[in-house]
């Protein structure tokens, strides 16, 4: 249960970004859903052998590529979900630095207390 949870907060801070940022559309709450679900493979997936190959610019820049590479993620998934849109690269770099912030948030908010 607390997977789905953690799943529709993150559709919900999907949604907030977006409603923020006026270079960022999302045309309705199941396309956040699907905006999250899509990100968090493409995180999985795709981001980890980006940020392999990428370790010589990251040390160089002291980690802030990892900012373009969270950018470039958002982009791709601007280029998989049809109802999700992103005006350009500085608006994805926002995005993804809001959403972060959101997704802090709520899971700082509605943690579990484990005994």
């Amino acid at each position: 249960m607390n997977g789905l949870i953690r799943f529709l907060l993150s559709g919900l801070a999907v949604f907030l970004t977006a409603y923020i940022l006026p270079g960022v559309h999302v045309e309705h709450y199941g396309y956040a859903l699907l905006v999250a679900a899509v990100l968090g493979l493409a995180n999985f997936i795709i981001k980890p052998i980006l940020i392999i190959l990428t370790i010589p610019i990251t040390v160089v820049t002291l980690g802030l590529f990892l900012l373009v590479i969270n950018a470039l993620m958002i982009l791709l998934v601007d280029y998989l979900v049809p109802g999700f849109s992103v005006d350009g690269f500085w608006w994805a770099l926002a995005f993804s630095l809001i959403l972060s912030i959101f997704n802090s948030l709520f899971t700082d908010l509605f943690k579990d207390e484990k005994k």
